[in-house]
This record gives structure tokens, C-alpha cells and sequence, in this order.
């Protein structure tokens, strides 16, 4: 079995943000290996450049029959799925999982760009999230490589007063699931909160194991 995980943090966070998962998933006997991307005033493609050098990196140093998962919580997951898009290095991955993932793009980003132009364009991460600026990505699925994407619906924070559709106070679950994805699951937890719940960790480990997310 696959135990190198590379772990890939959100939107105005940093690679700490992703120590709790690293914890749980090291406890179930992975090897968890965080990485830190500009992911709050660069645009996803930039912070894409810069990951998948890092994951050039890791995938040299991989013995000749080892692969790597990915697994990235929000906008994280979307750099995992645009790095799968244009990788060479296709055969060395195993199986992702995207966290409460705005593939769709994000509802709150079309908002602040409603509101303020100059703000979306200080935050460019938030730009790139955008419904329309997803698509522009062209997003591919890759054959061979599993994905599986984890929902939360608990929509207990603020700004998710502003999203009409089931969210989990940040993504709405519509946008996280996609027709591509091996195995979908809704949890009962917020968008900050999820990541850290050591459920979601036995979910991200039902699927590297088994391509699906049954216990």
C-alpha cells in the first residue's frame, strides 16, 4: 500500500493549518508531508507552478515501485486537480481526496467580486474562485487516478447566511461534488472544522485504501 501523503492547505491558510490531518493520518500509519503555497494574494495557477515543483521534489525521491496520494481541503483541492491536469509524473500517483472542495467555484468569491473589484484583486486566490475562473482552469480527469470528495453541511458560519444552497458555512455542497468522483460522503461539519475531525481522517484512509469511503 501507498502510505506517502502529501496534504495541501486552503485558502488563506498555511501548511500548520494542516497538522491536525497530519496527525490523525500519521496515527493511522501514513507518512503525511506538508507543503506551504502562496494561497491568499497569488492566483491558483501560481500557487500551482510552485506545488508541483515541490511534488517534482518528492516523486524523484520515491523508490521505483512507490507512489504518493493527495489529499487538500478547499482550495487546496483544487491544486491537486490542476496539477493532475498537466503533470508528466501521472503513473507515481495513487488516489486523491478533495475536502469540502469549491469545484465548482465558489459562490463567495462571486459575491466579493460583486461587492469589490479592488478587493478580489489584492486577494487573488479568492479571484481565481470565482464560478467563472474555475472553468477557465479546465479541469481534467485522469484516468487511472481515483478521486474522492468529502462535503460538510453544517452551516454555522457567518458567511454562510449569504449561500441559499446546503453549505458548510464557506463551500456549498454542490460545488464540492462533481461527476467524476469515485465516491462522494457528506459530514456534519463546517468548513474550518472538518479537516481536523479524526472521522475525516478514517474516511481519507477508507478511500487511499479502497477507493471508496466504506468502512
Amino acid at each position: 500500500m501507498n502510505k506517502k501523503v502529501i496534504l495541501v492547505h486552503g485558502y488563506t491558510k498555511h501548511y500548520d493549518d494542516m497538522l491536525v490531518l497530519k496527525k490523525n493520518l500519521d496515527f493511522l500509519g501514513y507518512e503525511a508531508i506538508l507543503v506551504d503555497l502562496p494561497l491568499t494574494f497569488k492566483y491558483i495557477t501560481d500557487a500551482a507552478i510552485i506545488f508541483e515543483e515541490r511534488i517534482n521534489e518528492i516523486i524523484c525521491s520515491l523508490k521505483e515501485d512507490e507512489k504518493i496520494s493527495l489529499v487538500g481541503h478547499s482550495t487546496g483541492g483544487l491544486i491537486i486537480r490542476l496539477l493532475l491536469s498537466n503533470t508528466k509524473y501521472i503513473e507515481k500517483i495513487h488516489r486523491c481526496v478533495l475536502i469540502a472542495t469549491p469545484n465548482k467555484g465558489s459562490e463567495l468569491a462571486d459575491i466579493a467580486s460583486r461587492i469589490s473589484h479592488i478587493f478580489i484583486n489584492i486577494f487573488k486566490t479568492l479571484k481565481s474562485l470565482r464560478h467563472e475562473n474555475v472553468e477557465k482552469l479546465d479541469l481534467k480527469q485522469i484516468d487511472g487516478i481515483e478521486i474522492g470528495g468529502i462535503a460538510g453541511n453544517k452551516s454555522d458560519l457567518l458567511l454562510g447566511k449569504l449561500l441559499k444552497n446546503e453549505n458548510d458555512g464557506r463551500v456549498e455542497v454542490n460545488s464540492v461534488k462533481y461527476k467524476e468522483l469515485k465516491d462522494f460522503i457528506i459530514v456534519p461539519y463546517n468548513h474550518e472544522e472538518i479537516h481536523y475531525k479524526f472521522e475525516v481522517a478514517e474516511l481519507v484512509d477508507n478511500f487511499l485504501r479502497n477507493g471508496n469511503f466504506n468502512k
